[in-house]
């Protein structure tokens, strides 16, 4: 899985393309601790190119969301695959989670 890094308004932004799973899960974790740490606004995750996501993946999607939420601050989900998109609606996220259809949108 490739992480592509930016920071835009304020916001941390990764942009993810390929597969998201037990393998690579541990990765995106620490590019999310990073991100938390750094103290920016909000985190975004561009899942435009994100062809898979397993349970480690949304482990990961979670746990971000439950850290950022005391501090007063936005998780945000843009550009969700259909395949990503099919994995947040079964798991329940899609009512949970903040979506938006572009990185644009998230960063407002």
């Amino acid at each position: 899985m490739q992480i592509k890094q930016s920071i835009i308004n304020s916001a941390t932004v990764l942009e993810l393309k390929g597969r998201l799973n037990s393998q690579t899960s541990g990765d995106l974790e620490k590019v999310v601790d990073r991100g938390i740490a750094n103290g920016s606004g909000s985190l975004v995750f561009g899942c435009g190119g994100l062809d898979y996501c397993s349970s480690a993946g949304l482990r990961v999607f979670l746990t971000a969301v439950k850290r950022l939420k005391p501090l007063g601050r936005r998780c945000v989900f843009a550009e969700l695959s259909p395949a990503v998109s099919e994995v947040f609606e079964i798991a329940g996220f899609l009512e949970v989670f903040e979506i938006r259809a572009t990185v644009a949108e998230a960063v407002e």
